[in-house]
């Protein structure tokens, strides 16, 4: 597919030129964010400093909703609608003695911040902000919304938040960016996920009369082995990759240490690549617990957490997978505005964690690309940190990114 239907022959210019003072700001706000500890269900102070900068970089309708999701616009209501994701929550910090610098303390060495979130997705966050808000100061007409949605808990139950998100607001947007550490390359897609429960049965006893009993933490022993084997033959596609399986939690139900356990539970991380589905991935289980001979039986496990405004979510715990097509006009003309930007074309791939686009392209079919600066493989680990270089980089990348995909949406529906 060509580019020409899309773009328009010139584009407006809609935004100042970026100055020294800007991009300050943008760091300092970066650091004020990362030390602001925002875990899952404890993202209220962030949300008000995320929700306050907003107002100052002159978006409109900025507020927290029931959720606290922190959300803004720029532009018109009528015409095509843009959204601009991103979260507000982090991973936890883990062994505080892994870090060199403190995890809260946006510690500056040279050309890179450190911090936890500071690459996943703070810095991310700070540069699309910064961006949009050079569009909402230029205070020029738009072809259309950039609808700026900020969820909560996107790192256990990426999606949900969004979602409900979206049905409070009553809106279905056209295209979608997710801003996430992408090392500036374009992504479009990566594999789902399912948090799969296991539960193996047995009869408790004496531990000093074991062959009265019946072992339940043997039978999930004998699970484990089979799910080792199991992860070498899944399906494969040949842009995202194979399907995983790991099992990630195992605890037993005994309740003192000269008992013979009757259950035992296994908390399983399934990745899936196209093409595998959740009753797919529920019958090679069940197999497994057939052909080892062990009572036993395996379910979803349903994520259910309140957020910190006490909103509930819940939801069974299945992400889809999602790719969108390489001709796919978002991502062409996404393509076109960063190497008009750069001077080169972008690399294009896949991010190897999930995000928010398990629901606008997995369930909603809400076309879906993702970029920001920071490399993904610093997420969640220790001495995270990002490159200041990057970040002001991302900046007029992020503002004219969304200015180019507003105008090529018009140019779509005329």
């Amino acid at each position: 597919m060509s580019l020409l239907p899309i773009l328009p022959a010139r584009l407006p210019e809609l935004r100042p030129r970026l100055s020294s003072a800007y991009v300050t700001a943008c760091t300092d706000f970066l650091q004020r964010m990362v030390s602001t500890p925002s875990p899952p269900g404890q993202e209220a102070a962030l949300a008000r400093l995320v929700a306050d900068e907003m107002n100052k970089l002159g978006f409109r309708e900025v507020h927290i909703d029931d959720i606290g999701n922190v959300i803004g616009k720029i532009g018109q209501e009528e015409g095509p609608i843009l959204l601009m994701d991103s979260h507000l929550d982090t991973s936890v910090v883990g062994d505080p003695t892994a870090w060199e610098f403190d995890p809260f303390g946006g510690v500056v060495q040279g050309d890179r911040l450190f911090g936890l979130g500071s690459v996943d997705a703070k810095g991310s966050l700070a540069g699309m902000l910064y961006g949009l808000g050079l569009l909402a100061k230029a205070n020029h007409g738009f072809p259309g919304q950039i609808l700026v949605i900020i969820v909560v808990q996107e790192e256990p139950a990426e999606g949900l938040a969004l979602k409900a998100a979206l049905d409070a607001l009553d809106v279905r947007p056209d295209w979608a960016v997710i801003a996430k550490p992408t090392d500036m390359r374009l992504v479009r897609g990566h594999r789902g996920r399912m948090e799969i429960r296991i539960s193996t049965f047995g009869r408790t006893a004496h531990s000093a009369m074991p062959e009265q009993g019946e072992n339940a933490l043997y039978a999930a022993a004998r699970l484990v082995f089979g799910i080792e084997l199991l992860g070498m033959g899944l399906m494969s596609d040949p842009v995202l990759g194979k399907g995983s399986i790991a099992i990630t939690n195992f605890t037993t139900q005994s309740n003192v240490r000269n008992a013979i356990p009757d259950r035992c539970d296994l908390i399983i991380d399934r990745r899936l690549t196209l093409g595998e589905t959740t009753s797919r991935v529920l019958a090679e289980l069940e197999a497994l617990i057939q052909r080892e001979g062990v009572r036993a039986n395996v379910r979803i496990a349903r994520y259910q957490q309140n957020t910190y405004t006490g909103h509930k979510l819940s939801a069974e715990a299945y992400f889809p997978a999602w790719l969108l097509p390489e001709d796919h006009p978002l991502l062409l003309q996404a393509t076109a505005s960063i190497e008009r930007h750069m001077g080169r074309k972008p690399e294009v791939g896949i991010w190897r964690f999930s995000s928010d686009g398990v629901y606008t392209m997995g369930i909603a079919g809400i076309p879906t690309i993702g970029f920001g600066p920071g490399k993904s493989q610093l997420s969640h680990a220790p001495n995270e940190h990002i490159h200041l270089s990057d970040l002001h980089r991302s900046i007029p990348l992020y503002a004219d990114l969304a200015r180019d995909l507003l105008y090529g949406l018009k140019k779509l529906k005329v």
